[in-house]
């Protein structure tokens, strides 16, 4: 049996440069403010989906009478 790949697979590599780097921060505002945005375009498609439902609902009606 050879234990070649799973010798491969479990050496890990440690970089020292990347114990000393401090956390990148985050900014909180910046989030949120993605967030409403994102909630404002659901929103957008969510209307425009119902409103041409809605259309064409009223245009077949109108079409059968």
């Amino acid at each position: 049996m050879n234990n070649e790949g799973l010798n491969r697979t479990s050496h890990v590599v440690e970089d020292p440069t990347q114990e000393n780097e401090a956390p990148l921060r985050v900014n909180v505002d910046v989030l949120k403010q993605r967030l409403i945005e994102q909630k404002r375009k659901d929103k957008v498609k969510r209307t425009i989906i119902l409103s041409t439902l809605l259309v064409s609902l009223g245009a077949l009606t109108v079409l059968t009478y």
